[in-house]
């Protein structure tokens, strides 16, 4: 059975966390292939706020080049309208062969917020999860940074997920396995690498040097 996972995000711009916890899940899960797939009018986001979407493409291709089983998906810049989890799930699992299965990569802030997305509990139907860490919190492959979330899962999806310590996840008999992951500790936000730009102070270090190169070029946030 082929592994793939599903990695959304608005990567506003890409920086090494983005591309490290996608490396240490991909080894963690055994995953053939991560798929980083930068939404085009997130629905929590202001849309001025962004780049571009062909500026945040870009810099995801530049920033995973020469990385094997990473690749870029243009699954939601091509679909009109706002960027939906449930929307890029049900394509994604659609082109994906019987012998594929598909996980969602997401972090734990988000996670806890799931229950504000659109249709949720379908999500729950569709893919299996893999919740990773907040970055800073908890050590590197541990599971003190998800005290609280057995609750959640059971208040906003339901009572009947138990968690298998073994497996290190959510299971229920009927709904898709939320797996936790602790990844390595590393506190770099895109909204911090902004502000730094704004201020005229450097990147370096925080972003690839192809990517620190693409931003300083087209200087981009600015």
């Amino acid at each position: 059975m082929k592994r793939e996972g599903l990695f959304g995000g608005t990567f506003n711009p890409v920086h090494l966390g983005h591309l490290r916890t996608a490396l240490e899940v991909m080894e963690g899960f055994g995953l053939d292939h991560v798929h980083f797939i930068p939404a085009a009018t997130p629905p929590h986001k202001e849309k001025e706020a962004l780049a571009s979407d062909t500026d945040r493409s870009a810099m995801l291709t530049l920033a995973i080049e020469g990385t094997a089983g990473f690749s870029v998906s243009d699954a939601e810049m091509k679909r009109s309208g706002r960027s939906y989890t449930i929307d890029t799930v049900r394509q994604m699992n659609q082109k994906a062969s019987a012998s594929t299965q598909c996980f969602l990569i997401v972090g734990l802030d988000a996670f806890l917020e799931i229950d504000t997305w659109k249709d949720y509990a379908a999500l729950f139907e569709a893919i299996s999860f893999i919740v990773m860490s907040r970055p800073g919190e908890g050590e590197p492959f541990g599971d003190t940074a998800f005290t609280g979330i057995g609750e959640h899962i059971k208040q906003t999806v339901s009572s009947g997920y138990a968690f298998n310590k073994e497996e290190n996840g959510f299971f229920h008999e009927t709904l898709q396995p939320v797996y936790l992951f602790s990844t390595t500790p590393l506190g770099i936000s895109a909204t911090a690498i902004r502000r730094l730009v704004k201020q005229g102070r450097s990147i370096r270090y925080l972003v690839p040097e192809s990517v620190f190169a693409y931003i300083s070029d087209k200087r981009l946030y600015a």
